[in-house]
C-alpha cells in the first residue's frame, strides 16, 4: 500500500464531507430511532413474556435463541448510541447507552465506548487498534519470523479452525473486560454502571430460575449466550478482518486509512437489518456519527469519491468475506517450535 500525506487528500475529503452534509445525511433521524428502539425493546420484552408462556419446557430453548438474537439487535442500538447517532445531547445518548448496554444486555457501555473509539481512530493499525490486538494471531509484518510455543503455538496452527468455535466466547469476553474495567475504576460512574449490570444479572437469573428447572435453566443460558456471541461475531468480523494491516508509524490520510482497512457487505434491506447497518462499514468509518438509516443513501456518493480518488472500495458478500478471512488465518498461521 502506498502511503500518502495527510495534506494530499485532505481537501478532497472536505469536498466529500460537504456533499454529505448538503445532502442532509448527517442530520438526526429521531422518528426512525423512536420506532426502531421502540420495536426492538418491545420484541425483547415479548421474548421474556414468551418464556413465561412456555414455562418449564425444553421449548424454552427456542425462546433462548430468540433472546440471543434480540440481545445482538440491542447491541446494534448501543453501537449507534455510542457514536452519538440518536440524540444531539451527549448526556441523552449516554443515558440511553447505559440503559441498553448495562441494564438490558449486561455489558459495560462505559468500557466499550472508548475501546471502540480507539478502533475507529486507528483501524487495523498495529499496537493502536484494540480489535486487531484481540485477534488470535494478528496479521502483521514480520509475524512469520516469530516462533510460538505451547498453547499459543496451538492457536497459531489451528486458528482458522478455531475462528468460528471461539465466537461462542465473544459475549463472555465482553462481559469479563467490562467488569474488569469497572473494578479498576472505583468512581461514581463505575458504581452506577456496576449497579445496572448487577440489576441485569439479578433479574435475568431470577426469571430464568423461577420459570425453569436448574438443568433447563443452564441450557437456556448457554443457548442464549451462544447465539448472542456468534451473532455478534458474524456481524463485526467481516468489517476489517483479512483487510490490509497498517504499521503504527505509517503516515496516511484519514480517508485512506479508513477506506483501505474497511469492507462493505453486499446485500439488500434484509442484510442491512441483520447486520445492524455495519454492512456499510466504509461509510460508517468515514462518518461515524451518521445515523444508520442514512448510510445506504450515502453509499453512492462515498463510492464515487473512493474510486475517483484511487482509494478503492471493497464490497463483497458475507460468504465470500468469511472465505477470505479463513484463507488469511491459514496463511498467517505462525511457525511453531
Amino acid at each position: 500500500m502506498t502511503a500518502t500525506t495527510i495534506e494530499s487528500t485532505h481537501g478532497d475529503f472536505r469536498i466529500l464531507a460537504t456533499q454529505i452534509r448538503r445532502a442532509g445525511l448527517l442530520e438526526y433521524r429521531p422518528a426512525y430511532y423512536g420506532v426502531k428502539i421502540g420495536f426492538t425493546v418491545l420484541a425483547f420484552a415479548l421474548g421474556w413474556f414468551g418464556l413465561f408462556l412456555v414455562g418449564n419446557s425444553w421449548s424454552a430453548l427456542g425462546i433462548a435463541a430468540f433472546l440471543g438474537f434480540m440481545f445482538t439487535q440491542l447491541g446494534f442500538v448501543g453501537h449507534d448510541v455510542g457514536h452519538q447517532q440518536v440524540f444531539r445531547s451527549r448526556r441523552a445518548n449516554w443515558l440511553l447507552g447505559l440503559g441498553v448496554g448495562n441494564a438490558l444486555i449486561g455489558l459495560s457501555f462505559g468500557w466499550w465506548v472508548p475501546k471502540h473509539s480507539a478502533h475507529h481512530a486507528n483501524p487495523n493499525t498495529v499496537g493502536l487498534d484494540p480489535d486487531l490486538d484481540a485477534a488470535l494471531v494478528p496479521a502483521r509484518p514480520g509475524a512469520e519470523d516469530m516462533p510460538m510455543h505451547g498453547v499459543a503455538a496451538a492457536f497459531a496452527r489451528w486458528q482458522a479452525w478455531l475462528f468460528f468455535p471461539l465466537m461462542l466466547l465473544r459475549s463472555t469476553g465482553l462481559h469479563f473486560y467490562g467488569i474488569q474495567r469497572l473494578l479498576k475504576n472505583r468512581d461514581r460512574a463505575a458504581a452506577v454502571e456496576a449497579s445496572l449490570i448487577a440489576l441485569h444479572v439479578g433479574l435475568y437469573l431470577t426469571i430464568v430460575l423461577w420459570v425453569l428447572s436448574p438443568l433447563k435453566a443452564l441450557a437456556f443460558i448457554a443457548v442464549q449466550q451462544a447465539i448472542f456471541s456468534v451473532y455478534l461475531g458474524v456481524s463485526f468480523a467481516p468489517n476489517h478482518k483479512a483487510m490490509p494491516v497498517i504499521d503504527a508509524g505509517e503516515e496516511m490520510s484519514f480517508a485512506r486509512r479508513q477506506v483501505s482497512t474497511s469492507r462493505n457487505i453486499a446485500g439488500g434491506p434484509l442484510t442491512n437489518f441483520m447486520l445492524g447497518g455495519l454492512n456499510y462499514q466504509i461509510e460508517h468509518h468515514l462518518f461515524p456519527s451518521m445515523p444508520r438509516p442514512n448510510l445506504a443513501r450515502a453509499q453512492r456518493i462515498v463510492r464515487a469519491f473512493c474510486i475517483e480518488g484511487g482509494l478503492g472500495y471493497c464490497e463483497d458478500t458475507l460468504t465470500a468475506t468469511f472465505r477470505q478471512v479463513l484463507r488469511q488465518l491459514q496463511a498467517n498461521a505462525l511457525p511453531t517450535a
